[in-house]
């Protein structure tokens, strides 16, 4: 490993020790420890020759000038924010390499004809309040006001949040950057899949973002009791919910560059000798959080189908007591749709994961 990978890697260790858990790395949006890493990575910026400072969204920004100051940047940059128990590189390793690369910079060929910055999305994964992308929308110009009442699970919703991290909700708008304050936009990721590795290549070059559709599906069943409710008498919304699992995993194996996952499940009652069913306090009996992803076409269409033709299925095996809404899927505002970017490349082509900021700023970029 040179000495220019090893001071990175060394940064990245020290940053993945700031954390909300033991022995994994928590790093969510406005938490204290998102204030530690500010700090830490604000003191590194300074050492290169950057001055940092946080936005009215809570992003960290390292800015050097150019020959003209207050002229337009190269943004060069990622998130520091993390999913629950992540791994030390996504996101970080593109903030800490672009700050690498700008301090060579400077050390070796003085100030830049242009401005630099570097930058730390406060938020990307939406780990915290369930909105991804929350730091480069802010950025970007295009993060919707409504978006600061929603919560994390303790009830604290978002704007309560700023205020305790010490900045405003009502100037979050701030943090919008105005089309001619950018020369470009580059970010380095680490891959998310086994591609580079099975090719035996360092690098790659993205060719398409993947669109993320996220589904709350709920099934409403029949609770009763395991033992004496014959078998062609029950509405089981847990043995629906697996067809509906097995149905997305079918379609989705099926077809190339199509991905679902359904990553959580809330049973209830919950007990081992009831069948689920729909509780008396009339919560949901199984909900089921999905994500799908193609970089060619819209998922809420691809996904959706196999959740309803499963669905279906459940509903006419029920019998004629089956429930009136044996299913319903509602598709989150947090939708996105992304399509591919073909570009040439001598290297390998990637598929980038959801929520790369950088196209979300191509995107801000081509609206405007």
């Amino acid at each position: 490993m040179s000495l220019f990978a090893a001071g990175i890697q060394a940064r990245l260790d020290a940053l993945a020790a700031i954390s909300a858990e033991a022995g994994a790395l928590t790093r969510v949006y406005l938490s204290p420890e998102q204030a530690r890493a500010d700090a830490l990575v604000g003191a590194w910026m300074r050492e290169a020759g950057l001055s940092p400072r946080l936005d009215a969204a809570g992003n960290l920004i390292g800015r050097v000038e150019g020959r003209a100051p207050g002229g337009p940047a190269l943004v060069l940059g990622s998130h520091l924010d993390t999913v629950r128990d992540a791994g030390h590189y996504d996101g970080p390793l593109g903030v800490l390499t672009a700050l690498a690369c700008v301090a060579a910079w400077l050390r070796e060929d003085g100030p830049p004809p242009f401005a630099v910055e570097v930058v730390g999305f406060a938020d990307e994964e939406g780990t915290r309040f369930g909105s991804t992308l929350i730091g480069s929308r802010a950025f970007a110009g295009c993060l919707d006001p409504a978006l600061l009442a929603a919560t994390d699970a303790a009830g604290i919703s978002l704007a309560e949040a700023l205020r305790t991290f010490g900045l405003d909700p009502d100037r979050i708008g701030e943090a919008s950057r105005r089309p001619g304050d950018i020369l470009g936009y580059l970010e380095l990721h680490i891959e998310q899949g086994p591609m580079l590795e099975g090719a035996g290549l360092p690098v790659g070059a993205v060719t398409a973002i993947s669109g993320a559709t996220r589904l709350a599906v709920t099934l409403r069943g029949e609770a009763g009791h395991a033992g004496t409710v014959a078998m062609a008498g029950r509405r089981d919304a847990l043995a629906g919910a697996a067809e509906c699992v097995l149905a997305v995993e079918a379609r989705c194996r099926a077809e190339a560059g199509l991905v679902g996952t359904v990553g959580t499940a809330e049973i209830r009652p919950g007990a081992v000798n009831v069948i689920p069913g729909r509780p008396a306090s009339a919560s949901t009996c199984a909900r089921r959080t999905m994500r799908g992803a193609s970089p060619r076409s819209p998922t809420s269409r691809r996904l959706g189908a196999p959740s309803r033709i499963a669905a279906a299925s459940v509903s006419r095996r029920s019998g004629p007591t089956r429930p009136r809404r044996p299913l319903v899927i509602r598709a989150s505002p947090r939708r996105s749709r992304r399509r591919s970017r073909p570009r040439g490349t001598r290297c390998c082509a990637c598929r980038a994961g959801r929520g790369m900021t950088a196209w979300r700023w191509r995107r801000w970029r081509r609206s405007r």
